[in-house]
């Protein structure tokens, strides 16, 4: 699933266009989406929150959720299904296997920024009161919990859990709050990590655990926990299980 830094470098690459004030011109793809409340708005703002691409008009913005497989491409298709193709003077986005809705309310009263582990509003210490709210709940699952770390995924929660030395199995109760506080400040360093290695191409050789299973760090287990099931990578001589 693309998590929050992949829906930054979108954002940046869409800014790259310089499409705002720029009108838009037609809309294709299989999706519900009104085109004739699209067609002819100019853009007005791009943001992003967590994994939601958002696109801002004057009365309503247009927020596309790449879910767990979607793609997308800037003046360029491929063979895959087209979801949306948003075309600009000079400039088309293409989404593709992503879930679109459309929100009139304002966004502030929709979401929630200081969750967002992107954000410049990110709020640490709103975040701790939140997990220690949930004393018996797994810290893998609280990772990829949205309203908690909105735009965490499997690999920031992995990585994350590594480089606190936790255990994806231990219990909020049981961990102490110091190393409560050192997860989430390392939840957000890994993100903007994740960020800037994604964009020089170079994620794959900075990850310490997620898909390292037999190859740098052979003693990395992988296994299928939490409510969801999600794959999560272990070392288990370096991450303490806190029951």
């Amino acid at each position: 699933m693309p998590e929050g830094p992949i829906l930054l470098i979108l954002k940046e690459e869409v800014d790259a266009l310089h499409l705002i004030g720029k009108k838009v011109l037609r809309i294709d793809g299989v999706n519900k989406i009104d085109a004739d409340r699209l067609i002819g708005q100019p853009l007005k703002d791009v943001k992003t929150y967590g994994k939601n691409f958002l696109l801002c008009f004057k009365d309503f913005t247009l927020r596309v959720h790449l879910m767990m497989f979607g793609t997308y491409l800037i003046n360029e298709d491929k063979a895959t299904k087209l979801q949306l193709s948003l075309q600009f003077d000079g400039a088309t986005i293409n989404f593709y296997t992503t879930s679109l809705k459309i929100i009139d309310e304002d966004l502030d009263d929709v979401y929630d920024w200081n969750t967002d582990i992107m954000s410049d509003r990110w709020d640490a210490k709103a975040a701790l009161k939140k997990m220690q709210e949930k004393p018996k709940s797994v810290i893998a699952d609280l990772l990829l919990d949205q309203d908690i770390f909105t735009g965490s995924g499997n690999i920031i929660k992995n990585e994350a859990l590594f480089r606190a030395g936790i255990h994806p199995m231990s219990t909020v109760a049981a961990i102490p709050e110091k190393k409560l506080k050192e997860l989430i400040k390392a939840v957000r360093d890994f993100s903007f990590d994740f960020l800037k290695w994604k964009k020089g191409k170079v994620l794959k050789k900075h990850l310490d655990v997620y898909e390292q299973k037999n190859k740098a760090h052979p003693q990395v287990t992988k296994e299928y926990l939490g409510k969801g099931k999600r794959g999560t990578y272990i070392w288990p001589e370096k991450q303490h299980l806190y029951v």
